[in-house]
């Protein structure tokens, strides 16, 4: 499994009582359990990472709109193979 994949499944199928309880907010899930909610994303890594081990838990932004919770990267690498 995916790091983090679990709960950001859970993030998704609770994605309607999530967003009704804490709308705006950066949520921290670990599990399937919600451990924070917090107004910046800067305050909910910083606060949990006291208790938390880095990398254990998911912040996410808590909305409905999906390009919250969806992220592209571009590059301008180009790969050669020779």
């Amino acid at each position: 499994m995916v790091r983090l994949e679990k709960e950001f499944t859970y993030f998704l199928t609770h994605l309607e009582e999530l967003v009704k309880k804490y709308a705006g907010k950066y949520i921290v899930i670990k599990g399937e359990q919600v451990l924070g909610a917090y107004d910046t994303l800067e305050e909910a890594i910083s606060q949990t990472s006291k208790t938390e081990k880095i990398g254990t838990f998911l912040v996410q932004k808590c909305n409905r709109q999906e390009e919250d919770y969806t992220q592209t990267f571009h590059s301008r690498a180009i790969f050669v193979n020779k």
